[in-house]
């Protein structure tokens, strides 16, 4: 298996949207742009949120077992994919890339 390394691209917060629908909650994403992840395989990487886990890991798991051209040419890299969580008030974007070092 491959390591998958994961990358925070971009983070947005939708205010109006917070205001309108969400329930006030303590702590919400601490994903910043640059944080990267080592993924091996299925297992998730320290400190990443839960919610994301849930969203990017089955493009992780196949990446990590040879996966390439997910959606026909969709990414300039074959072996890549960017991937936001299911997060509708703070959606942050992923690039997920495998690494030529095996997952140990």
């Amino acid at each position: 298996m491959k390591k998958v390394r994961i990358t925070v691209k971009k983070t947005a917060r939708y205010d109006d949207l917070i205001e309108e629908y969400e329930n006030p909650i303590e702590h919400a994403c601490g994903m910043r742009v640059g944080d990267t992840f080592t993924a091996n395989g299925w297992e998730k990487p320290e400190g990443f949120c839960d919610s994301a886990w849930d969203t990017v890991s089955p493009f992780v798991m196949a990446l990590s077992h040879g996966a390439e051209d997910f959606y026909d040419g969709w990414m300039k890299n074959r072996r890549s994919a960017m991937i936001s969580c299911n997060d509708g008030f703070r959606p942050v974007s992923f690039l997920l890339e495998t690494l030529d070092e095996e997952a140990e």
